[in-house]
């Protein structure tokens, strides 16, 4: 999959204060996230996931059980979704990858994922890798109204 961003322009500002991100910005967000959103279709109706995540060569890669959320989204299209909020600043972001998601099987690929920071954070076995390879990365900064500041 072709990976396409949204670029800034004056026409890409649909509300005031909203701004479209650059490419390079949109993975630095992704980067410095902790907790994304993974989406998937599940017996033909959206559902979503929190999942804690790691960037690795331009793809996200998510460690899971064998459970639900590893059938919906292996050899599937999904999205990914991370947001944040800068008190001092008075803006959030957002950022949406969507893509298809592969399973890591190879041995020296598995190998290579166990070496990345993504530890489980709940208990019990995760012995599944998913990468999610990106076919658009958007992201997003908008000012924030009223909403949580510091004094």
């Amino acid at each position: 999959m072709e990976t396409t961003t949204s670029h800034p322009s004056p026409a890409a500002a649909t509300q005031e204060g909203t701004r479209e991100c650059s490419h390079q910005e949109a993975w630095e967000l992704l980067r410095g996230g902790i907790i994304g959103r993974l989406a998937v279709i599940l017996e033909g109706a959206p559902d979503i996931f929190p999942v804690n995540y790691v960037v690795d060569h331009g793809t996200v890669v998510i460690r899971t059980n064998g459970g639900t959320k590893h059938q919906a989204a292996r050899n599937q299209v999904v999205a990914f979704e991370v947001d944040g909020y800068d008190v001092d600043a008075g803006e959030a972001w957002s950022a949406v990858l969507k893509g298809r998601v592969t399973e890591i099987r190879g041995v020296d690929e598995v190998i290579e994922v166990m070496a990345l920071p993504l530890d489980p954070w709940q208990g019990g076995a995760k012995p599944h890798f998913l990468r999610i390879t990106p076919g658009t990365l958007t992201a997003r900064r908008f000012r924030v109204r009223g909403g949580a500041r510091r004094p």
